[in-house]
């Protein structure tokens, strides 16, 4: 006899793989436009000092942040003939859309006002991310109960994350001097309203094409429950504070990048691909095509390694790569886009294997505790990585304050090698030390067929 558990376990079909995919490209096109040109939007364009810039990005971000784990738990607690998490792709989309473009709308005013505009604008459209967000990360922990399973959606995740992040890259500075026709807040306005209709259309396909098949009772648990089994699931602490300390160097990084071509590798604007690829859109796309191939090259080598110890061996290959890259002249341009592709390539293995690993710390706590908070576990730790990501966004405005960078002018040379150094030391550091972390985590492929055999048998007798 064929019991819905056995239906359950089957593989999940390519168009739902996909559909859980877009969701993630939805959510990088303003992800992948905010870290590659959010901070050179308000100093460059929008005017802003980068000091006060760096501080509005880092308070805003932390209020983003906190809101995470509040989100969790409503999720968590949601009923409805959709299921959990599955809703919130269809109630948040239209204003998490119409929030991005407000970003970019750029209203002539003081410079008091226009910071006091892009604090209430930027803190609006990261809530409205929160509350889209936080459910569709918490959908991968429902999405099947088989653990190789939800592997490949992830890999169909950042694949597709990596896409968005790759349109942005690529066609974002080209779209926004043809639509702007020389007036640059007009071309990042447009620009943001074109990839804010399609980021609505993804996460509405996102909500048709998946389903939630481990349907959880109604959550019975107490906050204080849910809050302590968690920090008692040591797994989950390391990933916490190694999310924090990788994406504070990701979007370090990222942030840097305009900067860095521009006045390091003396960019121009004038194509130098195909006549229409700028070197800023190059570099960043070289980076986003590796982050495809490591997503990728994920599942084979899960097959044969633990997904801890591919964590470590890549954050410190990242790291190596990150430090060659600092001692290439500017001359060398390709080969410092061959060693972006190289870098990002191993980041595409690990940011793959850390959302998967979230959904083993959320199983690990349901076959702990009895009580499953994926919304909660997955929430919190997208709050480590929102705070890796105010750190990140925020550290390269202040070092540029520290070293003396004036926006649109030639640089000193110690302007020059403070953004050497936020592009490529900082985040060399950061990577190896959240390499180091990785010795702590406890919960290898071992652990992981228990769970499922004990999980589904629990599953069996509930019925």
């Amino acid at each position: 006899m064929t019991t819905n558990t056995d239906i359950n376990k089957q593989p999940l079909s390519f168009v739902e793989k996909v559909g859980y995919g877009l969701g993630d490209m939805a959510s990088n096109f303003y992800l992948g436009f905010f870290g590659l040109f959010l901070l050179y939007y308000y100093t460059d364009i929008y005017g802003l000092a980068p000091a006060a810039v760096g501080t509005m990005l880092l308070i805003s971000k932390l209020i983003d942040a906190f809101s995470d784990p509040l989100m969790g738990l409503i999720a968590d607690r949601t009923s409805s003939k959709w299921g959990k998490y599955r809703p919130y792709l269809l109630w948040v989309a239209v204003p998490y859309g119409l929030l991005g473009y407000a970003i970019f709308y750029g209203p002539e005013l003081s410079t008091t006002g226009k910071l006091i505009y892009a604090y209430v604008t930027y803190i609006s459209v990261m809530l409205a991310f929160t509350a889209v967000n936080v459910p569709y990360s918490a959908l991968l922990a429902v999405i099947s109960p088989v653990a190789t399973e939800r592997t490949k959606a992830t890999q169909f995740r950042f694949i597709f994350a990596a896409g968005g992040g790759l349109m942005v890259a690529a066609f974002a500075t080209p779209l926004s001097t043809w639509l702007g026709g020389g007036d640059d807040l007009l071309g990042f306005r447009l620009t943001m309203a074109l990839f804010a209709v399609l980021s609505v259309g993804m996460f509405w396909l996102t909500f048709f094409t998946t389903r939630e098949r481990i349907v959880l009772a109604d959550h019975s648990a107490s906050v204080g429950d849910d809050f302590r089994g968690l920090v008692k699931n040591v797994s989950w602490i390391v990933l916490a504070i190694a999310g924090i300390i990788l994406i504070t160097g990701l979007v370090t990084r990222f942030a840097s990048t305009a900067y860095y071509v521009k006045y390091y590798l003396a960019d121009d604007g004038v194509p130098v691909l195909f006549g229409f690829f700028d070197r800023i859109a190059v570099v960043s796309s070289a980076g986003l095509i590796g982050q495809i191939v490591g997503a990728l090259l994920t599942p084979a080598l899960v097959a044969r390694f633990e997904k801890h110890h591919l964590v470590m061996t890549m954050c410190w290959l990242h790291a190596v790569l990150l430090v060659a890259c600092y001692i290439v002249p500017p001359a060398y341009f390709w080969t410092i886009a061959l060693l972006n592709f190289l870098g990002i390539t191993t980041f595409g293995v690990v940011i793959t294997l850390l959302f998967t690993m979230y959904t083993d710390c959320a199983e690990y706590g349901e076959w702990t505790t009895g009580q499953r908070s994926s919304g909660l576990t997955v929430s919190a730790s997208m709050f480590s990585l929102k705070f890796g990501s105010a750190v990140g966004g925020a550290l390269p405005g202040f070092i540029l304050a520290y070293v003396g960078f004036i926006a649109n002018q030639s640089q000193s040379d110690d302007a020059i090698m403070g953004i050497r150094v936020m592009f490529n030391m900082v985040p060399a550091v950061l990577f190896f030390l959240g390499g180091c972390s990785m010795i702590l985590y406890k919960i290898d492929q071992a652990t992981i067929t228990q769970m499922e055999t004990d999980l589904d048998a629990r599953r069996v007798a509930q019925m």
